[in-house]
């Protein structure tokens, strides 16, 4: 019998990691043999635990915080949505050499559309926060060909420096959070106010009946970005789906081949629900 080939989360900290869970399934369907563990390299020893790990025979990994801006100075050749994103969270190792790439904005764009219901393209979008999360969702939102994307963020240099960096790819506005105005179709928080159980400081006249309200963090429970949305009539969603859907790309960058990630986004959300209900 073969060897089962060697993958990995790389992060500080990994240990909660769902990652193991979602590419075992992933493997299951395909008939794969593999084998996925979770790596913590030191703050400062991300490029040696790389090396290592392809010494090893690794055939890729998965990069999680804080290293995907390392990741991305590191690997030898990059995906146009890498380089987009400048940020790395999916390497292939090919006879030593390392591919980055960036399965993120793929995988919230196939979230929404495949499992939400809502297609993109003519579509009025609101990105909320301009970091690495919203970055690395811009090319992906875009190549949908929505109507609009408008980026809403506190420092607004960053905002017009994204808008900069991809106007070129469609429609494309940086404004104020204060300066909103008229509703949109879909709503997607990409800041990190919900580790705080903050919303970001948006009106709610931004909403209509139709609007999905995303965000990019999940829990058992709704956020409070979520709860917030919600009760100005808006349709919610966490971002649950995102992981899965952007580790299932990451999987057809490593093999080739695109797994169903429906059955895993519902055994993940009951997985969940029960640790949550044991504790």
């Amino acid at each position: 019998m073969a060897a089962p080939e060697q993958y990995a989360v790389i992060g500080n900290p990994v240990a909660h990691s769902r990652s193991p869970q979602i590419h075992a399934a992933f493997a299951a369907q395909c008939d794969a043999v593999i084998s996925y563990q979770r790596l913590l390299a030191p703050i400062d020893g991300f490029e040696t635990t790389v090396r290592d790990f392809i010494a090893a025979g690794a055939c890729g990994a998965n990069v999680t915080v804080p290293f995907k801006l390392q990741a991305y100075r590191l690997a030898d050749s990059l995906s146009e949505r890498a380089s987009a994103a400048g940020a790395v969270n999916t390497l292939r190792f090919d006879h030593g050499r390392m591919y980055g790439d960036n399965t993120d904005g793929i995988g919230l764009v196939n979230d929404i559309q495949l499992h939400a219901g809502v297609a993109l393209a003519n579509q009025r979008i609101l990105l909320l926060g301009a970091g690495g999360a919203a970055r690395g969702a811009l090319l992906a939102l875009l190549q949908e060909q929505p109507a609009c994307v408008v980026i809403a963020n506190r420092s607004m240099d960053k905002a017009f420096a994204l808008a900069d960096q991809f106007g070129a790819r469609g429609t494309l506005r940086a404004m104020a959070f204060d300066v909103l105005d008229g509703q949109f179709d879909v709503i997607i928080n990409a800041t990190s106010a919900s580790l705080s159980a903050a919303v970001p400081p948006i009106a709610p006249s931004l909403f209509a009946k139709h609007t999905l309200a995303y965000d990019m963090m999940y829990g058992a429970h709704p956020t409070a970005f979520m709860a917030f949305s919600a009760h100005h009539g808006a349709r919610t969603r966490d971002g649950l789906g995102m992981l899965v859907e952007q580790a299932a790309e990451a999987f057809y960058v490593w093999r080739g081949v695109r797994p169903a990630t429906a059955p895993v986004l519902h055994a993940l959300r009951a997985a969940l629900l029960a640790e949550t209900a044991s504790t």
